[in-house]
């Protein structure tokens, strides 16, 4: 089903940033998308208009209860001039689950994509087409009721961002770096019957001490541990983690407290593609520490949109300080960044049927 929406296009374009220093998430494209939701109306007044500040009452419910979500995507530019995205379908089906856990009005994912792509349409020329660089799309959803109650508000606003992006990490000649990730054992992201599947700001906003702790350490990321034993390890930063000790490869499962990445999916499909083994399973990082110093340890790496593969270097755990896989790049995350990379932006053929043509 194809969506038709309003259109109001600015009358003052902004110049489009140099490719050669795209940070990531500092610029923003020309338009935005607006939608509006009341619980008798349902969603309606969609539109697409010039980016710009929203006005929001003081007491708007997302100011002081935190009800909102948010996705995060790319749109890229092929060799050959298409615009394609990638697995957007399953940011769709993630956003209603957000939606449900977080008492949100739920959406079409034929509306949710249908308002992507044509936002992304309006702003194709905001698309860069140097390697390493895409458009990066954040559509998010506040509740907008002006009421100071705890309840579930009755009046939102879905709203969708385009921002040109280079790489998530800043990396001399782009490509992966290995990273140094600490171990945390104090703080926690999520515990079960909690929100930690959901894509919401609480749970970024709240790992930001430990964040902070990490780069005092000179780390780049945390790994979170378990909230009940402090022994298991779940996600990285912001990215889903998989380890790869002998020939096995692990990664902790969907038990409520990591969240459902699109690259993990995609991860975990191509290693059952290549027939390597591929394990969803608890793992405690005591048993990690072990593999490393008996050298069996062959790579650690993280998954996610911003970064696609993000390979782990080094691992800082309580005193110990565990390079992984002599501190490069491993093969295996490697050969996975190049496929997914490749097929995000065509130079690799899709014989997944993963991207969608805008």
């Amino acid at each position: 089903m194809k969506h038709s929406f309003n259109i109001q296009k600015t009358k003052t374009p902004k110049p489009k940033p140099d490719p050669d220093t795209l940070k990531f998430g500092k610029t923003f494209s020309d338009h935005m998308f607006i939608m509006d939701y009341e619980t008798d109306k349902g969603w309606h007044d969609a539109r697409i208009v010039p980016y710009g500040p929203l006005t929001l009452d003081p007491a708007a419910a997302v100011f002081h209860y935190g009800q909102e979500m948010f996705e995060g995507m790319k749109a890229y530019r092929t060799k050959e001039g298409r615009v394609q995205l990638f697995r957007p379908y399953m940011n769709a089906e993630r956003t209603r689950k957000t939606n449900e856990r977080m008492c949100m009005p739920d959406i079409d994912p034929e509306l949710f994509v249908g308002a992507i792509k044509a936002l992304v349409d309006v702003e194709r020329d905001w698309i860069p087409e140097k390697e390493g660089t895409s458009l990066y799309i954040r559509p998010f959803i506040i509740a907008d009721d002006p009421f100071l109650g705890v309840q579930a508000a009755n009046h939102y606003k879905f709203i969708i961002i385009l921002s040109p992006v280079g790489p998530y990490y800043d990396i001399p000649g782009g490509g992966m770096a290995p990273t140094k990730i600490f171990v945390e054992e104090e703080f926690v992201r999520a515990a079960v019957g909690g929100a930690g599947f959901a894509k919401v700001g609480g749970n970024y906003g709240a790992a930001l001490k430990a964040q902070a702790r990490a780069a005092e350490m000179g780390c780049a990321q945390v790994l979170w541990l378990d909230a009940i034993e402090h022994s298991y390890v779940e996600e990285i930063g912001t990215s889903n983690a998989f380890f790869m000790i002998d020939d096995e490869v692990i990664t902790a499962p969907l038990l409520g407290t990591i969240l459902p990445g699109v690259t993990r999916a995609s991860v975990i499909e191509l290693l059952k593609k290549w027939s390597v083994k591929i394990s969803e399973r608890r793992l405690k990082v005591s048993d990690v520490v072990k593999a490393a110093e008996e050298g069996r340890l062959k790579e650690i790496f993280a998954s996610g949109t911003a970064a696609v593969i993000s390979p782990v270097g080094e691992l800082k755990f309580k005193d110990k300080n565990l390079v992984i896989g002599g501190g490069g790049v491993g093969p295996l995350a490697q050969r996975l960044y190049d496929a997914l990379y490749g097929i995000q932006t065509g130079t690799i053929e899709d014989d997944m049927g993963w991207t969608v043509e805008v």
